[in-house]
């Protein structure tokens, strides 16, 4: 499988993994305090080829992919679902410890964020989905983005996704039907 964007990744690790994976060119990063040099090369990346952000599905891999969103529009994105990246040793989460199936399967299907989107899906319809607020609400996020392919987020970060990468009102309902009987 041959990558034509470059993909960005975190560090040295999950180029290796990412290359072990596809054929690809990287971008690394090198942690979540991404410098202004870095922003500039994924930018020019942006225009010349077209960029998938591909971060770890933890908290520091969110901030990287949000920095990224913001500076540079327009960029897809590849999510790995958490238990993908779970070390074998049970110590360590990222893109490095995943298989190559499992690397393979997210860049495809990569989703690509849309510049001033629309609301398809309003707020409200999250409460009454049980996404927000109530005791199975993080459990339900967490499997729903998983159905999406947009990755683990908090109810504002779900929002915005939704919109951001134009979630059809049918793709949302049947992903929460499946999430409901998984419930069972």
């Amino acid at each position: 499988m041959k990558i034509k964007e470059v993909i960005v990744v975190e560090g040295k690790s999950d180029t290796i993994a990412v290359q072990r994976a596809v054929k690809a060119d990287t971008l690394e990063t090198n942690g979540s305090e991404i410098s202004e040099s870095t922003l500039n090369q994924i930018e020019l990346a942006q225009k010349r080829r077209g960029v998938i952000v591909f971060t770890d599905p933890d908290f520091p891999g969110e901030r990287i992919r949000k920095i990224i969103s913001e500076r540079v529009p327009g960029c897809k994105h590849a999510f790995l679902p958490k238990k993908e990246g779970i070390a074998k040793s049970g110590k360590g989460l990222g893109i490095e410890h995943a298989s190559c199936e499992a690397i393979r399967l997210a860049l495809g299907k990569v989703k690509e964020e849309m510049e001033d989107p629309d609301e398809i899906i309003p707020w409200e319809d999250l409460i009454a989905a049980g996404l927000v607020g109530g005791s199975k609400a993080k459990q339900r996020r967490e499997l729903l983005g998983e159905v999406l392919n947009i990755g683990y987020m908090n109810g504002k970060q779900l929002y915005k996704r939704l919109k951001m990468f134009q979630v059809s009102k049918e793709e949302f309902s049947q992903a929460m039907r499946r999430v409901l009987q998984e419930e069972k």
